[in-house]
């Protein structure tokens, strides 16, 4: 899926407008949650997720789904990550 195509389902299915966010190299986010429901493809780099007991690491083509308030953690990759991101009030 591109990222027009990407943005196509993210309104379809309710999302704000999707922004690109981009995470330098070897950054991390400690435990923390957001007040809305987030759905991302991943453009460059990686980001490693780990929620509800599991960890799991999205690459370039990659989607991620978080529900609101759904507690997780961050990695960023070596070379850090850029990713597409729609955001669903939760």
């Amino acid at each position: 899926m591109n990222a027009e195509e990407f943005a196509q389902t993210l309104a379809r299915d309710g999302f704000e407008p999707a922004v690109t966010v981009q995470r330098e190299a070897h950054g991390m986010l400690a435990q923390h949650t957001h007040p809305f429901e987030a759905k991302a493809l991943i453009l460059a780099g990686e980001i490693r997720i780990a929620a509800q007991g599991a960890e799991r690491t999205y690459r370039s083509g990659d989607i991620f789904h978080l529900p609101a308030h759904e507690p997780h953690t961050e990695h960023y990759g070596p070379e850090g990550v850029t990713y597409l991101v729609g955001r669903k009030a939760g």
